[in-house]
Formats: C-alpha cells, sequence, structure tokens
C-alpha cells in the first residue's frame, strides 16, 4: 500500500478517484480527535511573505499548510466575495480563509460523502458550507462565483481539461482561479496551454517547489509525530509517504525536482 501512496500521482487517472476516496476514509476512521483537517504539503519563505500572518494558538500547529492558501490567495482580496474551493478534502484551508479573509460565502466541494459530513460537523464558521460533487460537472450556474481555489486536487481528477473549463464557466468576467498543485516537468506545458484553451490569462504563476521542501524539512517532526499518535505502526511508513515526510520517496521527488510544484493566480480573459 505504501508504494501506491508513493507512485499515487504517476498512476493512470481512472484509479486516482476511486483509491483517493479509500485514502479519505483510512484517515477519517484513524483521526478520531478529528483534529488532521489538513493534508497539504505546505509552504515556507526566508522573504518576510508571512511577517503579518498572526495565527490563533489554535492554528499555529498547522502554520505550513496553512501558510500554503494564504500564498495561493496573496492576489486576490476575499473579502464580500463567493469563494468556491474545489476538493476541499477535510476543510482545513477553507475554514482558514473564511475566518481570516471574511468573504461573503466559501463552499468547499469534495468528491467523498463521508469527508463533507466530517467538515460540516468539524468546521462551524459563518458562511462556510461543504457539498458533494464532481469537478468536472460543478453544480453551480455561470458566472456565479468571483473566485475558484483548488490546492493540490487537480491532479486527482480524470479530465483537468473539463475541469478547467468548468472553472472558466462559473467564474464572473474578473473572477480569479486561485491553482497550485504538484506537476511532473514534463507536463508543465500541458497544464499550461490546457489553461489558456479555458480561456484563463496568466496573472502570476510560479514554481514554488522549494517552498514546498523547506515546508516539509521543517514540519516532518510535527507530521511524524501525528501520525504516531493516530495510526497503527503497520501503516507508519504509508502514512509518512501520504505526508512527505523527509525521508519519504515523496519528499525526495520534489527534493531532487522529479516533480515540480506550480502556483498559479489566473483570470478569464475578456
Amino acid at each position: 500500500m505504501s508504494k501506491i501512496v508513493e507512485k499515487y500521482a504517476e498512476l493512470p487517472r481512472p484509479l486516482r478517484k476511486p483509491l483517493w476516496r479509500i485514502w479519505h476514509r483510512m484517515i477519517t476512521n484513524y483521526d478520531t480527535d478529528t483534529s488532521a483537517v489538513f493534508m497539504n504539503y505546505g509552504y515556507a519563505s526566508e522573504n518576510g511573505e508571512f511577517s503579518k500572518l498572526k495565527l490563533l494558538k489554535e492554528d499555529e500547529p498547522d502554520r505550513y499548510s496553512i501558510q500554503l492558501y494564504h500564498h495561493v490567495a496573496r492576489n486576490f482580496n476575499l473579502e464580500g466575495k463567493d469563494v468556491l474551493e474545489v476538493g476541499s478534502g477535510r476543510g482545513g484551508g477553507a475554514s482558514f480563509l473564511t475566518r481570516y479573509f471574511k468573504p461573503n460565502s466559501y463552499i468547499g466541494l469534495d468528491i467523498s460523502q463521508k469527508t463533507i459530513d466530517f467538515c460540516n460537523a468539524r468546521h462551524k464558521v459563518k458562511g462556510l458550507s461543504f457539498i458533494k460533487g464532481h469537478a468536472e460537472k460543478l453544480p453551480f450556474d455561470n458566472e456565479s462565483k468571483d473566485a475558484v481555489v483548488n490546492v493540490e486536487s487537480a491532479r486527482c481528477y480524470g479530465n483537468i481539461p473539463a475541469f478547467f473549463a468548468e472553472v472558466s464557466r462559473i467564474l464572473k468576467p474578473d473572477g480569479k482561479f486561485l491553482f497550485t498543485d504538484m506537476i511532473k516537468p514534463e507536463d508543465v506545458e500541458t497544464i499550461n496551454r490546457q489553461l489558456e484553451e479555458a480561456g484563463f490569462k496568466v496573472v502570476e504563476k510560479k514554481n514554488i517547489r522549494q517552498n514546498v521542501v523547506k515546508a516539509l524539512i521543517l514540519d516532518t517532526e510535527y507530521r511524524k509525530s501525528h501520525i504516531h499518535s493516530k495510526a497503527p505502526k503497520m501503516f507508519h511508513k504509508m502514512f509518512y509517504q501520504f505526508a512527505g515526510v523527509e525521508g519519504s520517496e515523496r519528499f525526495d521527488a520534489f527534493d531532487k525536482n522529479r516533480i515540480d510544484y506550480w502556483s498559479y493566480t489566473l483570470t478569464k480573459n475578456q
């Protein structure tokens, strides 16, 4: 199983979605105190990017995962806006952005009903809700959202161009697509072309692989302690791969530049 987790991003796309559901189920079963609300690889910086990001005490343990969301949303003021997050997972990022940046509404969409039930029970925040849905067929009207957030999720989809087209469809004319994910170097140009064909113009794009590596190094001990406190020892190696702790194959893929990690701020072409 650890080998499947290690090579997840390289598996055929039709296998990724059902495996993702199974993985969500395992996390829910072991996370008995509901404290595992982030599943991204995190982001760290030495240039003062987060000098003004003061977190509540209860949020501080998840700082690096939170900083990835803060980075993704850096080019758009969410206050008073209607926001959708596609692939919202266990809802930690949705909760952070809603509590700290005050959108009018923030909807987290995920394919797993069990995960949606968890999020609606766990995250009681004004303006925040979670629904089940498919990334390639978003259940929203044309031009109904000011922003769409997508963090470390698109690689799981069976049809990424269809997802990009759906995001373009539901965004308002001046809406923003805030997108970040791991991408193999040989696939970057394909992703760029697919975004352009879906009607997007790049506001800013950045390879943040080194920031992700730094975050994983700084966060490894916390991630390991979290795994040790929740999962049986026989599953520790598998969870290390999923969490990308230093020394895992996933970490090495980032560290040795076998997989890049790109951050995009995009807007619809007018």
